[in-house]
């Protein structure tokens, strides 16, 4: 059974998880000190129009400006007497025009937020886009009958001319009514926005998306979601407000976690959840999974490793990479990884087999709410794949790059900073009118220097008339160093100190302590908050048991089998046995044998009768049980 996991028992962070039995399927954390400014709805002034870019720059009201691309700007911002088919930026807009904006893409690195002016409000069954006239439609993760029966039912909504809806996952199945009433609601928030961005000048927030309580139960709370934990009151009171104003006859599913066993040891998740922030990841024949962040892409490489189950190589290879397969679409959940995914598989000659990785890979992706585009298996085994960034990556919120390293992994080791820093020593010393070079390095590398490259320090003193100062540092680790050049008029030089003293207390890098302990600036406050719709939401009707329409066939099939004779079993038998049967009229009028002609997917002819194709099915049926 599939649950939802609510654990907030500490204030800094709140974790929600979706599990299918003990299996993870997705993860979302929203920490206290970082603000999630997705979707939120602002008014902006344009700061600087970019034609080079083909993009603009706006003030929402936050630190950094947006970033907003001329294609995401709404004909309804173009000055007027603009034709739309072929201006440009600078021709549509200008510095100082006021717009309401939401944000596409959070901030990252020094990049700063995606804006857009095609608004989007999620309801519960609905996404209302109120200027974008052609972006409506069904969600892609419906398919088959769903689909066509959910695009009937939205025709039969009522909303005004020039907006379009798209119909999420969560409405298969809902009559016109509910989604109505959800409309309605997204139509009475998009009032309330219009309203508030008319009563002052920008830059200002007007909506605020909503808690990750709410908009996971929105997002992430479909029918085969059995219960809803929570271990906290005070999320288990906004869960249950929230299921009762939107879906109340699923209230019942949201219950209050009150065991002494923390709420995800108790599903067993807390050691999956930790493979989401390692580097290798596990595969169950033994294999394993690499994941290695890089600036253009992210790179997941697929080893072997102790996997020795197959009869040959290509059996293994591809028993590994169906189950990295597998475990790349759920990393990728689990992680949030966004942009450009490459997948270095095992090599397989078969092609046969890279076609059924392939779909191993395409249906695990199936369930994402991402957009996923897949490429083909290169010839160097190499599969390509873009996905939508939904949120921020999980390691974003609670990794800083290593003060050491860099964010490279990897350091120099003390013989190569020794020759470099050499190296760097000789460069200053050869400068003109130098008179010493102080260098502050390691301990290690100090003594390194000291005793394998004493004489070439000495003969470079001895040719340069320079003197070289090597102090030892406690605070510093390869490969920090610092080498400073001393004039001949120099002060430092005249007054005498002990080169032990000379040594540095380096200034340690508590830029991550000081973001912490410095004051946060104020949030800003939502102008459209508490909006609730004007009237309940309509009760489902009661389905329709399941019982009445699966008794007609055991009883039609009795009855034929009772009609036939035991003793004629055979061509002959089976023939008079046909004209023996009653007609449809008559067996309507029986009640043994009226069941039989509300079968599910039967269709009827002429004068009751049923088709050819239906008789001759019932035929070779009867046949095959009078034997």
């Amino acid at each position: 059974m599939k649950r939802m996991l609510f654990n907030a028992t500490h204030a800094e962070e709140l974790r929600v998880a979706i599990v299918d039995g003990q299996k993870l399927i997705d993860i979302d954390i929203e920490s206290a000190g970082r603000e999630s400014r997705k979707s939120n709805i602002y008014k902006g002034v344009i700061t600087r129009v970019e034609p080079s870019l083909e993009a603009c720059f706006v003030n929402y009201g936050e630190e950094r400006h947006g970033f907003l691309p001329f294609k995401e700007i709404s004909k309804a911002f173009f000055k007027p007497g603009v034709e739309a088919s072929k201006a440009r930026i600078q021709d549509a807009v200008a510095e100082g025009m006021e717009v309401i904006v939401q944000v596409d893409k959070e901030e990252r690195g020094n990049k700063g937020a995606a804006l857009t002016t095609f608004i989007s409000l999620a309801g519960r069954y609905l996404v209302l886009m109120p200027n974008n006239p052609r972006g409506g439609g069904v969600s892609r993760r419906v398919e088959g009958e769903d689909r066509q029966e959910l695009r009937e039912t939205m025709d039969k909504l009522d909303y005004p001319s020039g907006m379009s809806l798209i119909a999420r996952t969560a409405g298969i199945g809902r009559a016109a009514e509910e989604l109505q009433w959800d409309l309605n609601y997204l139509l009475q928030l998009w009032k309330a926005i219009e309203s508030a961005a008319g009563s002052a000048p920008g830059p200002f927030l007007i909506y605020q998306e909503s808690s990750l309580v709410i908009r996971a139960i929105r997002d992430y709370f479909t029918q085969d979601v059995g219960e809803i934990l929570i271990d906290t009151d005070d999320i288990y009171e906004q869960a249950r407000q929230f299921m009762a104003h939107v879906m109340p006859d699923t209230v019942n599913r949201v219950k209050r976690y009150r065991d002494d066993t923390p709420l995800f040891s108790r599903f067993q998740i807390e050691h999956q959840i930790e493979t989401a922030y390692s580097r290798i990841v596990p595969l169950p024949s033994g294999g394993a999974v690499v994941i290695d962040h890089t600036e253009a892409l992210v790179a997941i490489d697929v080893n072997s490793a102790r996997a020795t189950k197959g009869s040959d190589i290509e059996e293994t290879a591809l028993r590994t990479n169906l189950e990295a397969a597998d475990e790349a679409a759920r990393q990728m959940r689990l992680r949030d990884l966004g942009g450009l995914i490459v997948i270095d598989f095992i090599d397989m000659e078969n092609p046969k087999n890279q076609r059924e990785v392939e779909q191993r890979l395409k249906d695990a992706l199936h369930y994402d709410r991402a957009r996923v585009q897949t490429g083909k298996i290169s010839r160097f085994g190499l599969m390509e794949l873009s996905r939508q960034r939904l949120r921020p990556a999980l390691a974003e919120g609670s990794h800083i790059t290593c003060p050491r390293c860099n964010g490279t992994g990897v350091i120099r080791d003390i013989e190569s900073s020794a020759l470099h820093i050499l190296r760097v020593i000789q460069e200053e010393a050869m400068k003109e009118s130098t008179a010493a070079v102080y260098a502050q390095v390691p301990v290690d590398v100090a003594t390194y220097l000291l005793n394998e490259k004493r004489s070439e320090l000495n003969k470079l003193e001895a040719r340069l008339k320079v003197e070289i100062v090597l102090i030892p540092n406690k605070h510093l680790e390869t490969p920090h160093y610092k080498a400073e050049r001393l004039r001949h008029d120099d002060e430092r030089l005249s007054s005498y100190r002990a080169s032990h003293t000379l040594a540095d207390t380096p200034a340690e890098d508590n830029s991550y302590l000081e973001s912490k302990l410095e004051p946060a600036k104020p949030r800003q406050e939502a102008v459209v908050k508490g909006i609730t719709p004007e009237q309940p939401p309509p009760v489902p009707a009661a389905p329709v048991p399941a019982v009445a329409s699966a008794e007609p066939r055991p009883v039609a099939r009795t009855a034929v089998v009772a009609a036939a004779p035991t003793g004629d079993d055979g061509l002959l038998g089976r023939i008079l046995n046909w004209f023996r049967r009653k007609p449809a009229n008559e067996a309507s009028a029986s009640p043994t044998a009226a069941p039989a002609t509300t079968e599910p997917g039967a269709t009827e002819g002429e004068g009751g009768r049923r088709p050819r194709g239906a008789r001759e099915g019932r035929e070779r049926t009867g046949g095959r049980e009078g034997r």
